[in-house]
């Protein structure tokens, strides 16, 4: 099982990505442990998840939704 997940920073901007484990990466980017533009925009907070069957899935819905306006992920996330 792989989840995609959107995180709200700081700053008010959506941060998108994938993973295997939720909990763990939830808090490797709350101690600064994941990427640089989480890492800068502390703190965060979890505001969607999608569970996805397999990588290549969860991939294909990450590069999806990457390419949206902000206004469109903010409207999957409402």
């Amino acid at each position: 099982m792989w989840y995609l997940y959107i995180l709200r920073l700081s700053d008010d901007s959506l941060y998108t990505g994938i993973t295997k484990d939720i909990k763990r990466r939830l808090e490797q980017h709350r101690a600064g442990k994941g990427s640089k533009y989480v890492r800068s925009r502390l703190p965060c907070e979890l505001i969607y998840m999608e569970k996805l069957e397999d990588k290549s899935k969860a991939l294909k819905r990450e590069a999806e939704i990457k390419g949206w306006s902000k206004d469109k992920k903010e409207e999957l996330v409402s």
